[in-house]
């Protein structure tokens, strides 16, 4: 008995040290990289990092894996609070939170550091043909799918219609962009917003089942005095042909969409991640994600970021020769 009982702690003993010897190597750390809501452009990020094969290579050290979530607002706030290493936010919110100039919100995230450009994420505002909407003061009374509550979409909907004074005056809706693409075609929305890239799925959606337009944001963010007040958004407008029916070149205004890291996540890790997605071969597999990863390449690498970068992505983008 003694025999056996001496053996069994022998292997015991060899088990645990061999766990021992071989965790570190063997169980890679989870990295989590922050997107949004189904149907958006976050999330598609997110992915894409997440199935490149030359992050897959990146294990047994790390392992990255994409989460969905609200969207830009909560990404900040779960970037700065360590709970995602990594997350995509608009350039404004990481201004706003840095400064706590947040809607309701004073604290400072001053713990989310910038990493790279990925693309312009304009507002877009869908309404039926014909409905009479012709502005975004044309919306008084009307049910709008304004985003959802947590997310960048929601925010600078919020934010510009506060601007125009509208806000108030609209029946609003939270809810994510392929859920509000539903409740417009059953005609439960007589309009909805989006802020991301284009073309979007969920419009995409929404053109299939009726003849819709979009509506000139443009002349009223400059008519207002919108860009003077917030000077981190930029004009644009969604070329004619981008949906089916809209045949006409629409201005719009974007944000821009940042790569976000927290300050303690490792530099080697984001320095690394910057070498394989910011190659020939990286930004074309995030192409073949979304055609809206066109707008990434080296040379806009800092594009739209007015806050402090990360030291791993700092040490990539001097040797870019960007910074």
């Amino acid at each position: 008995m003694k025999r056996r009982a001496y053996l069994s702690i022998s292997i015991i003993c060899v088990f645990l040290m061999g766990v021992l010897f071989f965790a570190p190597n063997s169980f890679a750390k989870r990295i989590v990289f922050g997107g949004g809501p189904a149907g958006g452009t976050f999330q598609v990020v997110a992915n894409a990092v997440q199935v490149y094969d030359p992050v897959k290579a990146m294990a047994p050290k790390y392992s990255v894996k994409a989460q969905s979530s609200a969207g830009s607002v909560e990404n900040l706030r779960k970037v700065n609070a360590g709970r995602s290493h990594f997350g995509v936010v608009y350039s404004g919110h990481v201004y706003l939170g840095r400064n706590g100039l947040m809607k309701n919100d004073t604290k400072k995230y001053e713990d989310v550091q910038a990493v790279a450009f990925l693309y312009g994420a304009p507002a877009q505002l869908v309404v039926k043909k014909g409905s009479g909407i012709k502005s975004p003061g044309d919306l008084a009374g009307k049910k709008v799918g304004v985003g959802n509550a947590g997310s960048g979409a929601f925010a600078n909907c919020e934010l510009f219609f506060n601007h125009l004074g509208i806000w108030e005056k609209v029946e609003r809706n939270a809810m994510g962009y392929n859920d509000a693409a539903a409740a417009f075609g059953n005609n439960q929305l007589d309009a909805f917003w989006l802020f991301t890239a284009f073309p979007s799925g969920a419009v995409i959606m929404a053109a299939q089942t009726n003849d819709i337009e979009l509506i000139d944001l443009g002349k009223w963010a400059t008519d207002s005095g919108f860009y003077k007040k917030y000077p981190y958004f930029s004009k644009l407008s969604v070329p004619p042909g981008t949906y089916k029916g809209v045949d006409v070149d629409t201005p719009s205004f974007q944000d821009s969409a940042l790569w976000v890291a927290n300050t303690k996540t490792p530099d080697e890790l984001v320095y690394n991640l910057l070498n394989v997605i910011f190659t020939d071969e990286g930004l074309k597999h995030m192409v073949s994600q979304k055609k809206t990863f066109k707008a990434m390449a080296v040379s806009k690498g800092v594009d739209g970021i007015v806050t402090p970068i990360h030291p791993g992505a700092e040490k990539f983008w001097k040797e870019k020769g960007i910074l």
